[in-house]
């Protein structure tokens, strides 16, 4: 899980926002663990001055405009390091760093996040008005980025108030190269936490053509062999680190959200079987990303 270029550590990007400064208490455990720098980045998305506000208003000249969100991005930044500080009093303490920057937030943090080993975002961020989508930011980033994406739910808090949590990481694996680093960032956090693994594989999904000669119990058989062999190298790599495969018929996105109510964090490929460098992420990751009531990684790379 290293890279000499991920000079930045964790990235977590904030805005203010209680889903938010929850990235930044994930973000700074993380990085603890990792023994990495936590980079806590606010974005400034500023409109040409002389637009219409809302209501008609015509907004300040931009002067005036830089000037406010400068305090304000100030004080967030502020509330953000108190936030990383106050949550690793008892634990590691990762070196912090802040910037700020003016100008589009998504392309920013993908720019950025070539040189982390994983960015860390809210599932919605200031002025969000319902929970049925993933907010802009942390879509952009689960399509876009090339680091692994962490995607941090206000209702992950009773969780993060628990850690160090002994519930299980959990990983969904279909043989796809997308779901091969997913297993790979999925060992390497059930080791770092001390924690058991739960690795799923759904034997079938919806894209593959149905066999109904076959029974599903030689299906299990079939899916169970091919579940072990994938995850034989990493047993070995991982002795600490106990796995308890569990082999599914079909809806990987419904198995995968059941097993996350009762773990603490769930890993997730970008892309699923058949996916393609450019294409739309996986409707199994979209699900899980958006329903899943615990942090969610989504497994990304350069």
């Amino acid at each position: 899980m290293s890279n000499r270029l991920a000079h930045k550590g964790i990235v977590v990007g904030v805005d203010g926002s209680s889903s938010s400064m929850l990235a930044v208490r994930w973000a700074a455990h993380e990085a603890g663990m990792r023994n990495v720098p936590l980079s806590l980045i606010h974005v400034i998305d500023t409109p040409p001055s002389g637009l219409l506000a809302l209501g008609g208003a015509v907004l300040p000249p931009r002067t005036e405009t830089e000037d406010w969100q400068k305090t304000e991005g100030a004080k967030i930044v502020s509330d953000a390091v108190k936030v990383a500080e106050d949550s690793t009093q008892s634990g590691a303490r990762p070196k912090l760093r802040t910037e700020v920057y003016f100008t589009a937030t998504v392309p920013a943090l993908v720019d950025l996040s070539k040189e982390a080993q994983m960015i860390v975002v809210g599932s919605r961020g200031q002025g969000a008005i319902s929970r049925v989508l993933l907010g802009s930011v942390s879509a952009g980033l689960i399509h876009h980025a090339h680091c692994p994406v962490a995607v941090i739910h206000d209702e992950a808090s009773g969780a993060l108030q628990q850690q160090p949590s002994q519930r299980p990481v959990v990983v969904g694996i279909d043989g796809s190269p997308a779901s091969e680093l997913a297993t790979e960032i999925a060992f390497d956090e059930a080791s770092r936490r001390g924690v058991d693994l739960i690795a799923l594989h759904a034997w079938r999904d919806k894209s593959m053509s149905y066999t109904p000669t076959i029974q599903w119990s030689g299906q299990r058989a079939a899916g169970e062999e091919a579940l072990s062999e994938r995850l034989a190298g990493w047993l070995e790599r991982y002795p600490d680190v106990v796995v308890h495969a569990r082999v599914v018929f079909d809806r990987p996105a419904e198995h995968l959200l059941d097993e996350a109510e009762s773990s603490q964090l769930v890993v997730v490929g970008s892309h699923g079987r058949g996916g393609f460098a450019g294409m739309l992420l996986g409707s199994v990751s979209t699900t899980v990303a958006q329903a899943a009531d615990v942090p969610v990684i989504v497994a990304r790379q350069h």
